[in-house]
C-alpha cells in the first residue's frame, strides 16, 4: 500500500481543503495521473498519484480541511481493490473532535460558585498556549490575529496537533462582541477596529422555484479575504479619464506582426502595467504596505494581475515587473493567465504582491472601485478603451479613452499622493514613445 497524504504547498502552507476526488476507490491511477484536487489559502491545483495501481481507500472526504502529511488515501500498487470496507470505517476516525463541545458544559454545573469559577476558568482557557506553540501557525491567522488585537494563547485550536486554524479565529471572533465590548474603547494604531468575520447567511426552508447549494472553498476564501480587506484598509477611490489614442495606434500597428512573431495578442494592459511601473518608481509609498505601526518599503515591483476564473477569481504575480517591457510583460499575463485557468500556479506565484491591478474593461465594464489585494495599499482599475468624441482646442475630435480607477488605503495614502500617482499613468500612457517590437 501506498499512502496519499495532503502536501505542503508552500513554506506558509500549513493545511488544505480536499475539494474534488478525481477517481473513485476501486479506480485504476497511473503514477502522476491527476488523483484529487486541493484549496488553499494561496492557489487551487490538481495533486497527482504517487503510485501506479488501485485506489484502494478514500480517507478524506470532499470539502474537508485537514493538515499536510495527512493521509488522505491509500493506493494498492499491486492492483487489488478489497479495501473498500476500511474506508467506510475510517471516517469515524474524525469522531474524536466532537468530545471537545462536551467541556463548555461543565462551567454552568455550578451556578453558586460562578464568581470563584472564574480563575479557574482563566486558566483551561490559557492552556491552548502550549498547542498553538506546538503546531505552526499560518501567517494569516497570525495576521488576523494581529490585526483584530487577539492573543492567540487564548484560542482554542481544532486542528491537527491543537493547531489553530482561520476557523478557530473566526469562531473566537464570533463570539466577542459581547465580551469584549470594553475592549475595543483601546486605541490600536492604524489598524481597523475588528468586526465580525464572513459567516454564511442562516439555512432556509428550501421554497419552490429555488436552489440552495453550499459556497465552494474558492468563494468562500474570496469572501474571507473581501471581507478582511475592508475591515482592514480605509478604501477611497479616485478616477481618471485617460486618452489612449498613442497606445491605440501603436497597437493597431504591430498588432498583426507581434500576433505572427510569438503567437499572442498584443492587448492593453501590458502598456497600462508599463506606465504604472514607471509611476510606483517615482512614488514607492504606493508600492509599500503596512504592519503594525511601520511601513514596509519593497524594493521590488511585483505586479498582481488578477485573472477572472470560472468559478471566482485569483491574482498572480509577475515578478520584478520592472525588468520588463511591453514583449516581456505580455508574454508574463498571457502565461500566467492560461496557467490560472488550467490549475498549474504554484503556491510561490500568488503571493509576494506588491501592487495590483485589475482590468475589468475586458468585460466592458467602464470603471469600478476594487478591493485591495492585502497587505498591499493600492490597486488599479482598468476600463474598457472606446472610441470617444472630446473637445480638443474648441473642436470636437474622436479619441479613443478609457477610465483608471486607483483604489488606496487611506491610512497611509493621501488623495493628493493618489492623484499624483494616478496622473503619472495618464501621462505615461498619454505620451506614450515605446516601441514594443
Amino acid at each position: 500500500m501506498t499512502d496519499v497524504v495532503m502536501p505542503q504547498m508552500g513554506e506558509s502552507i500549513v493545511e488544505g481543503t480536499l475539494t474534488k476526488w478525481l477517481k473513485k476507490p476501486g479506480d485504476r491511477v497511473e503514477r502522476d495521473e491527476p488523483l484529487f484536487e486541493i484549496s488553499t489559502d494561496k492557489v487551487d491545483t490538481e495533486i497527482p498519484s504517487p503510485a501506479a495501481g488501485t485506489l484502494a481507500e478514500v480517507l478524506v472526504e470532499e470539502g474537508k480541511t485537514v493538515g499536510i502529511n495527512t493521509v488522505v488515501a491509500r493506493i494498492d500498487e499491486a492492483g487489488g481493490n478489497g479495501a473498500r470496507p476500511p474506508a467506510a470505517a475510517k471516517p469515524a476516525a474524525p469522531a474524536p473532535p466532537a468530545a471537545k463541545p462536551q467541556a463548555p458544559p461543565a462551567p454552568p454545573t455550578p451556578p453558586a460558585a460562578r464568581p470563584l469559577a472564574l480563575p479557574q476558568a482563566a486558566a483551561p482557557v490559557a492552556q491552548p498556549a502550549e498547542p498553538a506553540e506546538a503546531g505552526p501557525i499560518s501567517p494569516l491567522v497570525r495576521r488576523m490575529a494581529r490585526e483584530n488585537n487577539i492573543d492567540l494563547s487564548r484560542v482554542t485550536g481544532t486542528g491537527a496537533g491543537g493547531r489553530i486554524s482561520k476557523q478557530d479565529v473566526e469562531a473566537y471572533l464570533a463570539q466577542q462582541p459581547a465580551a469584549s465590548a470594553p475592549a475595543a474603547q483601546t486605541p490600536a494604531s492604524v489598524q481597523a477596529p475588528p468586526e465580525q468575520p464572513f459567516t454564511p447567511l442562516p439555512a432556509t426552508a428550501p421554497q419552490a422555484k429555488t436552489r440552495v447549494e453550499p459556497l465552494s472553498a474558492m468563494r468562500t476564501k474570496i469572501a474571507e479575504h473581501m471581507l478582511l480587506s475592508k475591515r482592514t484598509s480605509a478604501h477611497v477611490t479616485t478616477f481618471h479619464k485617460v486618452d489612449m489614442t498613442k497606445v491605440a495606434k501603436m497597437r493597431d500597428r504591430h498588432k498583426e506582426d507581434f500576433q505572427t512573431r510569438y503567437g499572442m495578442t498584443l492587448t492593453y494592459l501590458p502598456f497600462v502595467t508599463r506606465a504604472a511601473v514607471e509611476a510606483l518608481r517615482v512614488y514607492p509609498l504606493v508600492n509599500a504596505s503596512i504592519e503594525g505601526n511601520n511601513i514596509i518599503y519593497h524594493n521590488e515591483i511585483n505586479i498582481g494581475i488578477a485573472v477572472a476564473l470560472e468559478n471566482g477569481l485569483i491574482v498572480p504575480v509577475i515578478r520584478n515587473a520592472d525588468e520588463k517591457n511591453v514583449l516581456g510583460l505580455q508574454r508574463a499575463i498571457v502565461d500566467l493567465a492560461a496557467r490560472a485557468r488550467s490549475r498549474q500556479l504554484k503556491p510561490d506565484e500568488v503571493q509576494g504582491g506588491t501592487f495590483s491591478i485589475t482590468n475589468f474593461g475586458s468585460f466592458g465594464s467602464i470603471t469600478g472601485t476594487p478591493i485591495i489585494n492585502q497587505p498591499q495599499v493600492a490597486i488599479l482599475g482598468v476600463g474598457v478603451v472606446e472610441k470617444t468624441p472630446v473637445v480638443i482646442d474648441d473642436a470636437i475630435a474622436i479619441r479613443s479613452v478609457c477610465y483608471l480607477s486607483l483604489t488606496f488605503d487611506h491610512r497611509l495614502i493621501d488623495g493628493a499622493l493618489a492623484d499624483q500617482f494616478t496622473g503619472r499613468v495618464k501621462a505615461a500612457l498619454e505620451n506614450w514613445s515605446e516601441e514594443v517590437l
